[in-house]
């Protein structure tokens, strides 16, 4: 009886091995498809940050380019903003002076000619100040 005890307490070891085999073998494999996985993204990480680099190098010229334009550039809008203001100031005269016309019934010429020189005036004066 013990004998046979034996001989199965034997015959479980063994296949006992043989699955632990089985299974260490699969393990191995896991292991090195897991380590050929963690090359294949180290390398593509390697490649993308290079991309990364290669990519912020062109975006600090292209910012660079834009920044300079934009020096070159900003001179233009401020004429345009004293052109504006300029236009603007020549409306509320033309305004004033059609005011002028009306109440007055006559002498649009001379009102006329003491707008635009108030206007002229006084846009020298505000092109003056700014420029100090």
């Amino acid at each position: 009886m013990v004998e046979i005890a034996f001989t199965l307490v034997g015959l479980a070891l063994a296949v006992f091995f043989v699955y632990l085999t089985i299974f260490i073998h699969k393990l191995g494999k896991t292991v090195d498809e897991t380590n050929r996985t963690i090359k294949l993204l180290t390398t593509d990480a390697n490649v993308s940050l290079y991309q990364v680099n290669e990519l912020m190098a062109k975006v600090n010229v292209l910012t660079d380019d834009v920044a300079g334009k934009m020096e070159v550039i900003n001179p233009l809008f401020v004429a345009v903003a004293d052109l504006s203001e300029t236009v603007s100031d020549l409306n509320s005269s033309a305004r004033n002076l059609s005011d002028k016309a009306v109440t007055t019934g006559g002498g649009v010429r001379s009102a006329l000619s003491r707008t635009l020189l108030s206007t002229a005036l006084s846009g020298l004066g505000s092109k003056k100040k700014a420029g100090k």
